[in-house]
């Protein structure tokens, strides 16, 4: 078994926690786990990815081979598509689906989600409405401060 993720999303939203969790959850299981991470600008809003690699054999690797990987997993939809030319043929897209429009000229969201609806393989997630459901609006990754990057 190997499962090969890129996991991309900007900075303050926890791709980095979310990649060393799952690492620890598959190292429980006592599969062999290999993880690499990219931060982008070090400032809040800066593009991070990493790499996590889970297989049942050693692993020699940390780093996900182009059109390779199972899953690109992120916290941000316009970070999803950033990523595709590591996803293999038959690997899934998972995003949530709220923009962190941290740029003048960020994409309508509309048509952002319907590019990445027309995947073979695509799953959207309404993270933040998740998260307020169940009683963690903090969980969403926004941002109070003045900053105009971070205003939603």
């Amino acid at each position: 078994m190997k499962f090969d993720i890129i996991l991309a999303g900007v900075g303050g939203q926890g791709v980095l926690s979310l990649a060393g969790i799952i690492a620890g959850a598959a190292l429980d299981d006592r599969l062999f786990v290999k993880q690499s991470e990219i931060h982008g600008m070090s400032q809040r809003g800066g593009a991070v990815f990493a790499h996590l690699r889970l297989a049942d054999t050693p692993i020699d690797s940390d780093l996900v081979a182009l059109g390779s990987a199972s899953m690109v997993l992120c916290m941000e939809p316009l970070e999803s598509l950033r990523y595709l030319e590591y996803l293999s043929p038959s690997g899934t897209v998972v995003t949530a689906t709220e923009p962190v429009a941290n740029m003048r000229d960020y994409p309508p969201l509309d048509e952002l989600l319907a590019a990445i609806r027309s995947l073979p393989h695509a799953i959207l997630v309404d993270a933040g409405g998740l998260a307020k459901r169940a009683g963690l609006a903090q969980a969403i990754g926004q941002c109070r401060c003045a900053k105009s990057h971070c205003r939603p």
